[in-house]
């Protein structure tokens, strides 16, 4: 059975300035997987990046959230949660890393892929007098994960495809991939929705959550919304934010009818969200039930 009970998803936006609607509508998609599957929802705050932590963006995104109808069992905040990553890092195999990014880019031996992969400079020792990350030193290992919305499998060999991992930069912050599988871990969370920019950073987290004993989630990975020219919505890039949708009188329907239609699905202008759970169930469960 694709989704034993109980299920658990979650929504976990970073608080560096206000929601705009492709933030919006992974919000919408994450909510209707979890209660469409009569699971948990929990609402994470991921702003270990305290220098772009913006004041107030927690609240606005509540309110952009409750506006839109939606609703969380659970919420949590990372900058609360430090302890239980320091406790995961202390289980992995790690080194001080002082090499820059710059450095890594002109070193002959790093392979030039879709992304920088570090070429292990320091795994035998690094240069003193500078501020150091922690790098894990990755297995040597392929791995391999499935996503449930497309039915692709992405398979990585870590070191020559994703290196050694960063856990904490060389100013003392956790990384997005530590914090990230810890907090799934201990939330319980089953099934991760986001957006299609994470999916080739799966596997290495996946391995991590093996390294570290954790339960694997099922994922799924939600393509990009994007403008009328093709470009992916982004707040620096000027995409009109939810705060200001809601201050300028657009009705939470018509906004939930928009991002539905984004991903070429029909639906009524009026659509409330039980016709959307149903929607939902019809696209996107009923389809990866059949594909197992």
């Amino acid at each position: 059975m694709l989704f034993p009970a109980p299920v658990v998803g979650r929504f976990a936006p970073s608080p560096t300035g206000p929601m705009h609607l492709g933030n919006l509508r992974t919000a919408l998609l994450a909510w209707l997987h979890s209660r469409a599957l009569g699971g948990r929802h929990l609402l994470r705050f991921e702003d270990l990046d305290t220098g772009r932590v913006r004041p107030g963006a927690e609240q606005t995104a509540r309110d952009d959230l409750r506006w839109l109808g939606l609703d969380w069992d659970r919420e949590v905040r990372q900058s609360a949660r430090l302890a239980l990553y320091r406790d995961a890092l202390e289980r992995l195999p790690t080194y001080r890393c002082t090499c820059t990014r710059r450095e890594i880019l002109e070193s002959a031996g790093a392979p030039h892929g879709p992304e920088l992969v570090y070429p292990g400079t320091c795994r035998n020792g690094c240069l003193p007098g500078r501020p150091g990350a922690l790098r894990w030193r990755v297995p040597d290992e392929t791995v391999c994960v499935r996503d449930h919305w497309t039915a692709e499998t992405l398979c990585q060999h870590l070191p020559t495809e994703v290196g050694d991992v960063v856990l904490q930069r060389n100013d003392g912050v956790y990384a997005y991939h530590l914090a990230v599988v810890v907090d799934d871990a201990e939330m319980g969370v089953t099934d991760v929705l986001r957006g299609a920019d994470l999916w080739t950073a799966t596997p290495r987290q996946v391995a991590l959550q093996r390294a570290l004993g954790c339960p694997e989630p099922r994922y799924w990975h939600v393509p990009l919304m994007t403008d009328f020219q093709g470009e992916r919505l982004a707040k620096r890039g000027g995409a009109p934010s939810v705060q200001q949708l809601r201050a300028g009188g657009a009705a939470p329907a018509a906004v939930r009818t928009t991002l539905i239609r984004s991903l070429g699905w029909e639906t009524d202008e009026t659509a409330d969200l039980d016709a959307l759970l149903r929607l939902y169930r019809l696209k996107v469960l009923e389809p990866a039930a059949l594909q197992t």
